[in-house]
Parts: C-alpha cells; sequence; structure tokens
C-alpha cells in the first residue's frame, strides 16, 4: 500500500508561519508623551522663576498614593474636574489663572489662560500606578477641554479637526504640565 507523500507538509507549515508573522501586528508600549527639557550644562545656574500663586496648581501623590490638591486631600475621581476649572477659569474668578486676550485664528480675540502651570509632584515612594492614574486625569482634562471647544466652534471632535483648527484650539489650551523633584510632602501617617 503506497503511502501519502508528505514532502511538501515543511513547505507548507513554513508558508503558514511567515504569513501568519507578516499578518499579526503586534502591540508595543508606548509610554507617556513628554518631552523633557535639555539637560542643565555644569556651568549653568538654574533660574529661579516667580510665578504668581493663582497662576499655578500644585498636584502632590504622597508614599501612600492620597493626592493632594491646593493643600487639600481629594480623590482621585474629582481631579479631572479640578483641572478642567483651572485650565479653562470660565468664571475669570480671581484665584484661578489669569486670563489674556490674544488673536487666535478662527476665534479671533479670545481669552487664554496663557500663564497657567500645572505642578505634578511626587514622593519617592508613590506607586508607578498611582503617578499613571494621577497623568491619565491630567490628560483627559485637556482632551475634554478641547473636545467642548471644538464641538462648540467646528461642531466636530478634536481629532476630526484639520492641522489649522487642532493648532488653533492648542493656542487655547496648550498642555503645560512641569514635573517637579520628587519630595517627601504629607508623607507622615495622620
Amino acid at each position: 500500500m503506497p503511502g501519502i507523500n508528505s514532502s511538501s507538509s515543511a513547505d507548507i507549515a513554513f508558508l503558514l508561519l511567515v504569513f501568519f508573522l507578516v499578518t499579526t501586528s503586534i502591540d508595543s508600549d508606548k509610554g507617556i508623551q513628554r518631552r523633557l527639557p535639555p539637560p542643565i550644562e555644569s556651568g549653568e545656574i538654574k533660574q529661579k522663576t516667580d510665578i504668581e500663586k493663582r497662576n499655578l496648581l500644585e498636584i502632590y501623590i504622597n508614599h501612600e498614593n492620597r493626592i493632594m490638591v491646593r493643600e487639600e486631600e481629594i480623590p482621585l475621581r474629582d481631579l479631572k474636574e479640578i483641572v478642567k476649572e483651572f485650565i479653562a477659569n470660565p468664571k475669570d474668578l480671581p484665584d484661578l489663572p489669569e486670563k489674556e486676550n490674544i488673536e487666535v485664528p478662527f476665534f479671533g480675540i479670545f481669552p487664554v489662560t496663557t500663564k497657567h502651570i500645572i505642578a505634578l509632584q511626587n514622593d519617592v515612594s508613590t506607586k508607578y500606578q498611582a503617578y499613571i492614574n494621577v497623568q491619565n486625569e491630567l490628560t483627559a482634562a485637556y482632551n475634554e477641554l478641547r473636545n467642548e471647544l471644538a464641538k462648540q466652534k467646528f461642531n466636530k471632535t478634536f481629532a476630526e479637526l484639520s492641522d489649522e483648527g487642532k493648532k488653533a484650539i492648542l493656542t487655547i489650551y496648550p498642555r503645560r504640565i512641569s514635573e517637579a523633584e520628587e519630595i517627601e510632602y504629607f508623607s507622615q501617617s495622620e
């Protein structure tokens, strides 16, 4: 009884392997998209920048992964709304960032909080997941403000806008997050 010729089985298996390797996409971790400042040369002296208190929102994460904003402990779920109000200052409150009228394409003269800064600081033993959770809330606050303005002005989401439209909205809501050195802040258990 003659046997089945299996000499081409290896070729078929190889072709299937190549096919699956070529057609499969492999997810890769991208990390947090941030641009770091250039390194300070050995002879340079750090300049101290004076920032008005109303233009600065300090966020601290301690070793117990608790979040403190404006010297008050807050839950993570409240952080996004606090940040949105700080960035936009919709009611032009005196304790939130000052607004400056600037010329913005598509918008004309528009009041913008050009000097706002969000300073994020953490303890040396802060868990990485807590840090990522805070970063996600900060990014979500900026994204929501940009989407709301894009829908209001262009009736589209920020992602659907042309490059010129995106640039205009980024002029109004630029990402201004400063990540300061690690600190030990309210780290004693109470």
